[in-house]
C-alpha cells in the first residue's frame, strides 16, 4: 500500500478540516502511518490504552466479546472516522475490539503525543468530548450493543413547517439505509396530542411519559413506554410542562439511558422557545431547523439560529438549516442564503396535500423521498458518491456505467466529474437518462462530424476559440444552474494562476462545463468570474478528493483514463496489424497537433487518476482497447464498453454500498 504524504491526508481527515495550515503542521509532526492485513487485530478488548486511531484507507470493525467468545459487532468504521478516543480520554482499558476489515493504512497518534497536541488545540479537545458523550454508555445498565449514538433534534421557530412529517420520513430513512436502531421521541406540551402514533399505525393505545412528574431513575421505566412500530422503528410519546423548569433534566436522563440501545435518537420537538426546549436542544448532536422559503420565514429562522448561536453558544456546524418547499418562493437560492446568513444543509421538494405521511416507503421514487434518504445517508456516514473521470471520447464509457445505475437502482447521492465526465454528469443530474445521453451522442454518427465542433482560431492562449462547444452545450443545458440538479453535482476545473484544483458547484452549468473541458493549448482558458481557468482533468482527472472532503465514504470511480500498461499493449497490438483498416484510420487522425498534445496530457493524467483512485472503493477501468479518444462517432461501442465494466463489479459495488 502506497504511503501518501501526511499534508495531503491532514487535508482529507474531516477532523482536520477547520485547522489552520500551522496546526495541522503541528499534528503532522506527531502522527505516523501503520499498515494493518486483512483481519489483523488492531487492539483488543481489555487491553491498555495506547493510542488515537484514523482510518485512512480501507475499513475497520469494532466488535465486543462475551467470556463464551460470541461476538458482538458494533460498527463498521470507513475513511475518516476515529476510534481508540474513550480509552485515551478517561484512562481506562479498551471497551472494544478493534479489527481490519480488509488491509488498511491507519493514521496513529500516541498516547503522549495526543494529549500534547489537545493542550495545543483545546478546540480540537472539544470536537472530541462531542464525540466521547456519543460513544459513552450507562455500563449499569447492560452489556455494550452499540458503538455510537447521535441524537437529532427536529426543530421551527414556527409551527406548520412540515417538521413532524420530515422526522418521521428520516427516522425511517435511518433505519433502512443504515440498519441501524431508531428511536423517535414524540415530544410535546401536556396540553397538546401527540400525532406520531397516529402516523406510525400504532393500535391498542399507548402510554404517555410525563416528564412534569414522572423520576426516570432506571432502565425499565423508559422501557415501558417504548412503543414498537411495524416499520422497524421505536417511539416514545413524551410530555412536558413548560412552567416545570427539571422536565429538561429528566429528559437529559432518559436520553442516557436510551443511547445504549438505539444509534439514532429523534426528537420531534414543539416550535416553543421556552427553556426546556432550549436545553434539549443544546444536548443534542445535530439540530434540524426546518423553514419554507419565503423571506418572512427565513428571517425568522436567521434570528432564531443567532440567538442560539449568539446567547446559547451553539456550534454553527451542528445546526442543520433544511428549506421545505411546502410554499413557493420567488427567491433564488443565493437570495436564501444572504437572508439566513448561514448555509443550507438541505432541500425537501414540494409534496402534494393529499401525500401520504411515510413517503419514504409509500411513495419511494418521490423527490421528497430523494432528498430524505439523501439526508440520512449523509448522518449515517453512507452517502454513496460517483467521480466521473476525463478522457473525451473514452468518456462515453461513463454512459455505460450510469445505464448500470440506472437498471440496478444503485443509489448515488453526490456525482463529480472533470472535463468528459462532468459533460455527462451534468446531462445526468438535470433529468436525463443514460439512453437518453446516448441519443445526444447521435450528433457524431460519422467521423467528420467531430470537427464541427471545432472553430480554428491563432493560436494565443489556444487553437479552438470554443464558441461552438459552448453553442453545443448550451442546445442542451440552456441556462440550467446548479440549483436546478436533482442531486449535489461537483464539476473541476484548474485555476491557470494558482495552478490548483477548483471545485464549482454554483453559477451556470454551461459555464462550469465549459471550464472543465478547456484542455490546455487547445481551447482558450475560459473567464469564470476573476479567474481563468482550464480543463479540470489536468490536475484532478478522477475526481474523488470532492467527494471525500465532502463525508462521502462510499466512492465509486470510473477511471477511463488508459494506464501506461494498457497503452503499451495498444500499441503491441497496432504493430502487429498495420495493415489493418483500423491501423490505417488511427494513423490518419492521429497527424494532428490535437493528437499530440492529449497524448502529452494523458501521460499525466493516468498517474495522477491511479493515485486519485486510492480514495475511491471501487474504481472501474473499463477496456477501451481498439478504440481512440477521437472516435465520437463510436459512443455506443465506449458504452458497451462502460457497462461491461459495471455488470462484472456489480457484486463489489454493493458490497460496498450495503457494508
Amino acid at each position: 500500500m502506497e504511503l501518501i504524504k501526511k499534508e495531503e491526508i491532514l487535508q482529507e481527515i474531516p477532523l482536520f478540516l477547520a485547522l489552520s495550515a500551522g496546526e495541522r503542521r503541528f499534528i503532522g509532526e506527531r502522527i505516523s502511518f501503520k499498515e494493518y492485513k486483512k483481519s489483523e487485530i488492531i487492539y483488543q478488548e481489555g487491553s491498555p490504552a495506547d493510542a488515537f486511531y484514523i482510518v485512512v484507507l480501507g475499513r475497520v470493525v469494532i466488535y465486543t466479546q462475551d467470556q463464551h467468545g460470541n461476538q458482538t459487532l458494533l460498527e463498521y468504521l470507513h475513511r475518516g472516522k476515529y476510534f481508540g478516543i474513550i480509552s485515551l480520554l478517561t484512562g481506562e482499558a479498551h471497551s472494544v475490539t478493534a479489527k481490519a476489515v480488509n488491509d488498511c493504512l491507519l493514521l496513529i497518534i500516541n498516547k503522549e503525543d495526543f494529549d500534547s497536541i489537545l493542550k495545543k488545540i483545546p478546540r480540537l479537545a472539544i470536537d472530541l468530548s462531542q464525540t466521547l458523550s456519543r460513544r459513552l454508555k450507562r455500563k449499569d445498565i447492560h452489556q455494550k450493543t452499540i458503538f455510537e449514538s447521535v441524537a437529532i433534534s427536529v426543530f421551527s421557530s414556527y409551527s406548520q413547517a412540515g417538521k413532524t412529517v420530515y422526522a418521521l420520513n428520516l427516522g425511517l430513512s435511518l433505519a433502512k439505509e443504515t440498519n441501524k436502531s431508531v428511536v423517535i421521541l414524540d415530544i410535546a406540551p401536556t396540553d397538546k396530542i401527540h400525532s406520531l402514533p397516529h402516523r406510525l399505525e400504532i393500535e391498542g393505545g399507548y402510554r404517555v411519559l410525563d416528564l412534569s412528574g414522572a423520576r426516570v431513575s432506571t432502565a425499565g421505566m423508559i422501557k415501558d413506554f417504548i412503543l414498537k412500530s411495524k416499520f422497524g422503528i421505536s417511539l416514545a410519546a413524551i410530555s412536558y410542562n413548560p412552567e416545570d423548569e427539571f422536565c429538561a433534566k429528566k429528559l437529559a436522563d432518559v436520553l442516557s439511558l436510551l443511547v445504549n440501545d438505539y444509534h439514532y435518537i429523534i426528537m420531534d420537538l414543539p416550535s416553543e422557545m421556552d427553556r426546556n426546549i432550549l436545553d434539549v436542544l443544546n444536548q443534542s448532536d445535530l439540530i434540524h431547523i426546518l423553514t419554507s422559503p419565503e423571506d418572512v420565514d427565513l428571517k425568522r429562522t436567521s434570528s432564531l439560529i443567532r440567538r442560539l448561536k449568539g446567547d446559547f453558544n451553539f456550534q454553527e456546524d451542528k445546526i442543520k438549516v433544511i428549506i421545505n418547499e411546502y410554499k413557493a418562493s420567488r427567491l433564488t437560492y443565493e437570495e436564501q442564503v444572504g437572508l439566513l446568513s448561514h448555509d443550507i444543509f438541505a432541500t425537501l421538494p414540494r409534496i402534494e396535500f393529499n401525500a401520504p405521511d411515510k413517503m419514504v416507503l409509500d411513495n419511494p421514487v418521490c423527490e421528497y423521498a430523494k432528498a430524505v434518504r439523501r439526508i440520512a445517508r449523509k448522518i449515517g456516514d453512507s452517502l454513496v458518491g460517483l467521480a466521473l473521470g476525463v478522457g473525451v471520447a473514452y468518456g462515453f464509457c461513463h454512459i455505460g456505467v450510469l445505464k448500470v445505475i440506472e437498471e440496478e437502482g444503485i443509489p448515488i447521492d453526490v456525482i463529480s466529474g472533470s472535463s468528459v465526465g462532468a459533460l455527462i454528469a451534468s446531462l445526468w443530474v438535470t433529468g436525463r437518462s443514460s439512453a437518453e445521453i446516448l441519443e445526444i451522442t447521435r450528433e457524431f454518427k460519422e467521423p467528420k462530424h467531430i470537427w464541427g465542433l471545432m472553430d480554428f482560431t491563432l493560436p494565443f492562449l489556444g487553437f479552438l476559440k470554443g464558441n461552438k462547444l459552448y453553442n453545443f452545450l448550451k442546445k442542451y443545458l440552456g441556462n440550467k444552474t446548479f440549483y436546478d440538479v436533482r442531486l449535489p453535482l461537483k464539476i473541476i476545473a484548474s485555476d491557470v494562476k494558482r495552478k490548483e484544483p477548483i471545485i464549482i458547484d454554483k453559477g451556470l452549468l454551461l459555464d462550469a462545463i465549459m471550464a472543465s473541458c478547456a484542455m490546455p493549448g487547445v481551447f482558450a482558458p475560459f473567464r469564470f468570474k476573476q479567474s481563468l481557468l482550464f480543463d479540470g482533468g489536468v490536475i484532478s482527472p478522477l475526481p474523488t478528493e470532492p467527494l471525500f472532503k465532502m463525508g462521502v465514504k462510499k466512492i465509486i470511480a470510473v477511471n477511463v483514463t488508459p494506464s501506461r500498461e494498457d497503452v503499451r499493449k495498444q500499441y503491441e497490438k497496432i504493430k502487429n496489424s498495420e495493415t489493418s483498416r483500423e491501423h490505417k484510420y488511427q494513423n490518419r487522425i492521429k497527424t494532428n497537433i490535437l493528437d499530440i498534445i492529449f497524448s502529452s496530457v494523458e501521460i499525466l493524467q493516468s498517474e495522477v487518476a491511479e493515485k486519485e483512485g486510492q480514495l475511491a472503493d471501487i474504481v472501474l477501468h473499463p477496456d477501451t482497447s481498439g478504440m481512440y479518444w477521437l472516435e465520437l462517432h463510436r459512443a455506443k461501442e465506449f458504452a458497451a464498453r462502460g457497462e461491461y465494466e459495471a455488470r462484472k463489479n456489480l457484486d463489489k459495488i454493493w458490497q460496498v454500498i450495503n457494508e
